[in-house]
């Protein structure tokens, strides 16, 4: 690091660097490396030196070859390459070997740019190598002459360049945040960039008051946009600070407004509830994340904007999507989950969505997105939302869309004597089926209890159309140990504490079936789900209760002492 910072004052006096006309003013230094949150990992520098890749489940091995020219296994694994994140497992090394191992890779990279890989050219790849690039800099420059100094220079503006004006296309929401965060971070690290500073802060600013709502969410409805956003917030605020420049308000209002709901999506284990694309939770990011977090406080209840509830009592979690689709620009992973809810008591997670794989979801998507892949109420088979199928549309929309879905979606919550009462509903089958679907759910005072009641009713003055059968689905996590009670309505769930709750159809006939947990960190887990059929002409609803055995281990002598609750006021 000594000898980098030498060389960069010997250069501060020296020649500058021939740079584009669309870049104005002298970059021929670099005046700070902002700082990586990521957790790195010192034995991949092994690895990467070896000539093997590992990224996304995939390996690739060089063979003497450039890793740049070899065809990728998965978009996953070429997106982990292009975007230069391994780069901080070299800098944990700190050796030599692995200094001159990082400057080696980045040399043959920035040497050749005319290499026609349109996923490097991707604004979120971009936007991620760039910053990169400027957060490893004491890596890659450490032990550098002046000319490859130089041809760093160059390489990283031209990649600036490129992601200021040519980048015209950006896909709205979380890739164009990251866009404009690599330009504020470009203007802040390269030297006489005085005017673009302002430029990026004034972009920034303006698109984090209109995709961070008040309540702290992201607009996409994404709990993980939280973390893939504030892992480079947080870093870009000392950025600023440490240039002597007053972070922007709207930057700093958006930290303080998002650092809760990590909290508010977080079960007993840690993992966040898996709504609207949410994958399986990365706990190095969300712990460094948490640090961060000044109040330290306990969650907040209920999230207006993002369209999120909570109830927590005695140990016992749940959380619930109450909120209408993301607007279409920002679906792209959006689900039909709306109502949908995850239970946890303690450290286990009992009921679940099946989630997001984090690698291959292209193989999933369609399924992890339908209304029947969530804890909740689906008629006929079909989602309450619908998505663009045309490949053409996928093509031309970069993704595929929810062009409809609920547009009414009501909830409210109340304290009543003996817990919390959360009722809600959305309109997502009005059209097609002539119903709304309302939800129920009860949770007592010392969270052994939690109640529940699906109801399909027609509009006022409307009548039930087409198809009249729909299904309750409750997926469990797979750690839960299922077994069906001889009474056909119950379902004994043993918990890896050896925990024991039962579920309890208190007119209806129950089923297991076979489900799927997408959202574990060794893939996708077989598990079981918890079924129970009706015709909505015959039977409009469905009461059903998870009671906490008195027999756990874990339930105090209070808790023991717990009496039936009664029915659920409606």
């Amino acid at each position: 690091m000594g000898r980098f910072a030498r060389n960069a004052l010997a250069r501060a006096s020296g020649g500058s660097v021939a740079l584009s006309r669309l870049w104005p003013g002298r970059a021929d230094r670099l005046i700070i490396a902002p700082h990586d949150l990521r957790t790195a990992d010192a034995t991949r520098a092994a690895e990467v030196y070896a000539g093997r890749f590992v990224f996304a489940g995939k390996i690739v091995t060089c063979h003497g070859r450039s890793v740049f020219d070899l065809e990728p296994p998965s978009e996953d694994w070429e997106v982990a390459l292009l975007g230069f994140g391994w780069l901080r497992h070299l800098r944990a090394a700190d050796t030599a070997i692995t200094r001159a191992n990082a400057r080696s890779l980045v040399d043959d990279w920035i040497s050749n740019p005319n290499r026609k890989r349109a996923t490097g050219r991707r604004a979120d790849v971009l936007a991620r190598r760039v910053i990169s690039l400027l957060s490893q800099a004491p890596l890659v420059l450490g032990d550098s002459d002046g000319k490859f100094y130089r041809r760093y220079l160059r390489g990283l503006t031209r990649e600036i360049r490129y992601l200021r004006y040519t980048m015209l296309d950006i896909p709205d929401g979380v890739p164009r945040l990251q866009v404009l965060i690599a330009l504020c971070y470009g203007s802040l690290c390269l030297a006489n960039q005085a005017r673009h500073i302002r430029t990026a802060t004034r972009k920034l600013s303006d698109e984090l008051q209109r995709q961070i709502l008040p309540d702290g969410g992201h607009i996409s409805r994404n709990p993980g946009a939280l973390i893939e956003l504030l892992i480079d917030l947080l870093p870009l605020r000392q950025t600023f600070t440490a240039r002597n420049i007053a972070p922007p308000q709207a930057l700093l209002n958006a930290i303080d407004r998002m650092m809760p709901m990590l909290r508010f999506f977080r079960h007993g284990d840690g993992n966040f509830a898996l709504f609207n694309g949410m994958s399986g939770t990365p706990s190095d990011l969300l712990a460094t994340l948490l640090a961060y977090d000044d109040t330290h406080g306990t969650p907040m209840v209920n999230m207006p904007h993002s369209g999120y509830q909570r109830l927590e009592a005695g140990g016992t979690t749940v959380i619930m999507d109450t909120g209408a689709p993301p607007p279409p620009g920002v679906s792209h992973d959006a689900h039909a989950g709306c109502l949908s809810f995850e239970l946890s008591s303690g450290l286990n997670r009992i009921v679940t969505n099946c989630g997001m794989p984090a690698t291959g979801r292209d193989t999933w998507r369609v399924f992890a997105r339908s209304t029947a892949a969530h804890s909740t109420l689906v008629c006929h088979d079909t989602s309450s939302c619908q998505f663009v199928e045309l490949s053409a549309m996928k093509r031309l929309l970069q993704g595929s869309l929810i062009v409809s879905g609920p547009s009414d979606v009501e909830s409210s919550r109340e304290a009543v004597d003996n817990g919390t009462l959360l009722t809600a509903s959305h309109d997502g089958y009005l059209a097609k089926f002539g119903v709304i679907h309302q939800r129920v759910l009860m949770l007592s005072q010392d969270g052994t209890r939690l109640d529940g009641e699906d109801n399909l009713r027609p509009a006022p003055g409307g009548r039930i159309r087409g198809e009249s059968d729909y299904a309750l689905r409750l997926h469990l996590h797979p750690s839960v140990k299922a077994s069906r009670l001889s009474d056909a309505r119950s379902v004994m769930l043993i918990l890896p504490n050896r925990e024991v709750w039962t579920f309890e159809a208190l007119d209806d006939k129950v089923e297991l079936e076979d489900s799927v947990f997408l959202a574990g960190n060794d893939g996708p887990r077989r598990t079981a789900q918890i079924v129970i059929r009706q015709d909505s002409r015959q039977v409009s609803s469905i009461r059903w209760n998870f009671v906490r055995s008195a027999a756990s281990a874990s339930v105090t002598t209070a808790k023991r002492n717990a009496r039936r609750e009664p029915e659920l006021p409606l």
